[in-house]
């Protein structure tokens, strides 16, 4: 499915309230932008039994007191299936997700830092990582300048 449709599924979706479309308007070039970056128009993301996307604590190795929560998001089925968390965990199912509705979940993802987006099959050290808060701020400016909005609503995604 290309970007465009992708918004489009977003855009028709959203709750019909009559703001929440026109939202997903205003940042469609912000999400545009910043998928057209990554390898694939869709990834696949960790679920739990209840669609509840996999997190993963990480530590830095020099201060481990410093730790940032992360979504994977891997290149195929094959990649998922083989992560850790997946192998350990028959409870945790590998689901795809299209990259634009990957971008617009992570605004409304509160205890999640990133998304690292995993790039080449087969490996992990090929990355991509999406940092929330500079994704609220692109969206935040977007808004500004179409609606001269101050914050994005919190129920957005």
């Amino acid at each position: 499915m290309d970007l465009e449709a992708q918004i489009q599924l977003l855009i028709d979706k959203a709750p019909q309230d009559g703001i929440t479309p026109q939202l997903i308007t205003a940042i469609a070039p912000v999400l545009s932008a910043i998928a057209s970056s990554l390898r694939h128009s869709q990834y696949y993301i960790l679920q739990d039994m209840d669609e509840r996307w996999v997190m993963t604590t990480l530590s830095n190795r020099a201060n481990p007191e410093l730790e940032k929560c992360v979504i994977y998001a891997y290149p195929t089925l094959q990649d998922g299936k083989a992560s850790t968390d997946a192998v350990s965990n028959p409870q945790v199912i590998v689901a795809p997700i299209p990259v634009t509705h990957v971008l617009f979940q992570l605004v409304a993802l509160e205890p999640v830092d990133s998304i690292v987006f995993f790039e080449t099959t087969g490996t992990t050290n090929n990355t991509v990582e999406i940092e929330r808060s500079n994704l609220q701020a692109l969206f935040q400016r977007s808004l500004q300048q179409n609606y001269g909005r101050s914050s994005i609503p919190p129920d957005i995604a």
